[in-house]
Formats: structure tokens, C-alpha cells, sequence
């Protein structure tokens, strides 16, 4: 479907265009849009994704090119946030009747939640190409290590580990009965910890400023601010630790199943996509930052992971490179009740119903992850033809959740 919502489309008073691929947008997600617009580096216009909701800020499912200037907050705290995937040369048939043995030995084999790898050494050689950035960074910014317990051996120890909230990692079935392998997660304490600094950083520098914000999560810092450049390339640190600590969950993931298993191989359909980065891209004549807030990269062909709910079913999807999305498209489902209002109107046997046929968690400690709290993937899906093609369709039949 095309876009469903214009706002701002003549550009009055000042105000950049929004253009929102879905026409179900809850109110604090609009007002959010809105006070995006209102910023006077905001080029072009603002895309909103099918599975757009209300976030800190900015709103999650939103794409946003900037001139000059990056806003933390729209980044967010959980840097570099994103997907793995990659197709078994295994058949559906081939997996074992009861999957519990095998959720065990990946719950067992990955940490999850606050877990961390008990060594540091655990997994030093992925570590060894991020070490001297996260020295530089400590360096320039002493007030990081006050924000993390163990600082030197927290991010160490942590690489290679799922984390909470929804982040998981999944055994699925595709169209062809092909088995695969898919997690998600991001930048860990690390990358939390360096997106509540900036975030805390840009409202201190503009601290005379504020009173022009509509909102002052959107504390921004311009080129040429002394943070701007440290940012960016703190921010860069902790896409580059995301994508590695997805490669070291996929690497334990896999190690972790091959008892279960007839012998099987990698094949050489995989990806990797962040969906809470930014980059530098030249859109409508510009060269310019996208911040992807909730929202991946979509070129034309460039293949990417969009996940359903635990109880839905998930996409691999090609890129149309649709130049109003920015080449973007939608993360995911997308929320449409908040973890406190899905823990108030489910119970533990909703969960049970919703997930039926899926070895999972099924206590009260998931139920804010529950099915019914998020959008349905398959409207997701429809509101954004123009953005993406079908490559597979994935149903899990395992997921694991921080």
C-alpha cells in the first residue's frame, strides 16, 4: 500500500512533511511525529513505518534525516538493536519430537536476561577489534565506567549474550520446510550505558536552548559541538559490538543444537541488520544522517529480517529501495500495548493459548511479550508493498526469551 498519512504535505509554518506508512497511529505517537517536524534540521521530511508506536522522543518505527545535527535520544539506548538470520541444510522433519532438551541446552549455552559469560576470557577474540575503541572511549568520557558495574569486564563478559525485554532467539520453519536459525538483540549494558550518556550529554549542552524544544528528549548535538564527533563515534563502537555479539550468539547458538541434530551446514543464506542505528547517506540531492529509530534498511535487494511476535510468524524480505522510506522499512510487529498494560490484561493461561505448538516460556515472567501485545505482522506487511518483496515466510516452532 502506499503512504496512508501526510502530515504537514504543504509545509506550512516551517514544518518538515510526515509520511506515515500505516493509518493506525495512536495520538502520543502523532504528537511525537509532529514534534519531530518541528526541527529546523529535519531534511525533506520524516518516514513513519507500518508498525510505528510511541517511544522516548522520538517514536520507534521512524525514519529520520537530519542535517548537521543528531538528537541521541531518537537513536535510543539500545544501540545497534537488530536481527540475525541464517537458513540449515535441515528439513523440519529432521528436528526431534520434544524441543524442550534442546531450549535447555541454548539457555544453557547463551546467557540471557542480566547473564553474563562468567570469564572474560570467554570470548576474547571477538572482543580483540572493539578493545581499543572501548579504551579510547573510557578514556574521553571517564564518567562511562560510573555507569557500569565493572566497566572493564562488564562489556567483555556480556558479548556473546541475548539480554531482556524482546530480545530472543528462535528455531523456525520456512515455506519449503527449510529449517533456520534467527535472534535478535542488540548492544547490551555497554550500548545502554553509552546512549544514557549522550542522551544526558545533548540536554546539558543545550540547557539554555530547551525552551525552543517540543520535547526535551530531542536534545540534539550540531556539528562542530565538541560531543558531536564523540558520538558518532561512540555510536559506531556500538553497532560494530551488536553486530559482533549476534555473530557470537549465532556461533553458540549453533553449537548448542548440533547434538539434537542429524550433521547439517550453514548455507549461504544469512543476514545481519541493525534497526536502531544511524548513518550518513545522501537522500533528495543531500548527503545527510538517517537515524533509524525501530526501522531497517531496505535498498534495493539488500535482504532483511522482520520478526512477528513469538506466537506469529516472521519475514525474510528483500529491499525495494523506495527513495520516500529512505530505503527503509518496518523492524518488526511493532507494540500496540505498553509491558505494563499487557501484564494488567493477560494471565499466564492467555500466554499458554497464544503460543500453543511453540516450545517457549510460558510463565509470568514473559507475559509482557505476550502475542496479543503487539501488532498483527501481517497488516505490518501489507502497509509496506511498496517497501519490501517476500523472500520467505518463517513460523518458530522454539523460541528462547531473555
Amino acid at each position: 500500500m502506499p503512504i496512508k498519512i501526510e502530515l504537514n504535505k504543504n509545509q506550512t509554518n516551517g514544518l518538515k512533511p510526515v509520511k506515515i506508512y500505516t493509518d493506525e497511529v495512536d495520538s502520543k505517537a502523532l504528537t511525537q511525529l509532529k514534534n519531530l517536524a518541528q526541527l529546523p534540521f529535519i531534511h525533506s521530511h520524516i518516514a513513519a513505518m507500518p508498525d510505528v508506536h510511541v517511544g522516548i522522543g522520538a517514536t520507534v518505527g521512524s525514519v529520520i534525516p537530519t542535517k548537521q545535527a543528531i538528537i541521541p535520544a531518537a537513536v535510543g539506548v539500545d544501540i545497534g538493536c537488530g536481527m540475525n538470520a541464517v537458513r540449515l541444510s535441515l528439513k523440519a522433519y529432521q528436528l526431534p519430537d520434544n524441543l524442550k532438551p534442546m531450549r535447555s541446552a541454548i539457555e544453557r549455552a547463551i546467557p540471557v536476561g542480566a547473564g553474563a559469560h562468567k570469564l572474560i576470557s570467554a570470548r576474547a577474540n571477538a572482543a580483540k577489534p572493539l578493545q581499543v575503541g572501548m579504551d579510547s572511549l573510557f578514556e574521553a568520557h571517564p564518567t562511562l565506567l560510573k555507569m557500569l558495574k565493572k566497566p572493564r569486564q562488564t562489556w567483555l563478559q556480556q558479548l556473546g549474550t541475548l539480554g531482556s525485554g524482546n530480545h530472543f532467539i528462535e528455531v523456525c520453519i520456512d515455506e519449503n520446510q527449510d529449517v533456520w536459525l534467527m535472534l535478535h538483540s542488540g548492544s547490551r549494558g555497554i550500548g545502554n550505558a553509552i546512549g544514557r550518556y549522550f542522551i544526558q550529554k545533548a540536554k546539558k549542552d543545550m540547557q539554555g536552548h530547551m525552551h525552543n524544544l517540543p520535547d526535551r528528549d530531542l536534545a540534539y548535538f550540531k556539528e562542530g559541538n565538541i560531543n558531536f564527533e564523540d558520538y558518532i563515534n561512540a555510536v559506531s563502537w556500538a553497532q560494530d559490538y551488536a553486530l559482533i555479539n549476534r555473530q557470537e550468539m549465532m556461533k553458540l547458538l549453533v553449537a548448542a543444537i548440533k547434538p539434537f541434530l542429524p550433521s547439517f551446514m550453514l548455507t549461504k543464506e544469512a543476514i545481519n541488520c541493525h534497526h536502531n542505528y544511524v548513518e550518513k547517506a545522501h537522500h533528495f540531492g543531500e548527503n545527510v544522517y538517517i537515524t533509524r529509530k525501530g526501522a531497517i534498511s531496505a535498498r534495493l535487494g539488500e535482504l532483511g529480517i522482520i520478526p512477528g511476535s513469538m506466537g506469529d510468524r516472521s519475514y525474510i524480505v528483500s529491499g525495494k529501495g523506495e527513495p520516500q522510506s529512505f530505503c527503509s522499512c518496518a523492524h518488526g510487529a511493532g507494540r500496540k500495548m505498553s509491558r505494563m498494560a499487557a501484564r494488567k490484561a493477560f494471565k499466564r493461561i492467555d500466554l499458554e493459548r497464544q503460543t500453543k505448538g511453540i516450545e517457549c516460556r510460558k510463565d509470568n515472567g514473559v507475559i509482557d511479550e505476550i502475542p496479543e501485545a503487539y501488532k498483527r505482522i501481517d497488516q505490518v506487511m501489507e502497509n509496506q508493498v511498496d517497501l519490501v518483496e517476500v523472500v520467505h515466510q518463517l513460523k518458530q516452532v522454539l523460541c528462547v526469551k531473555g
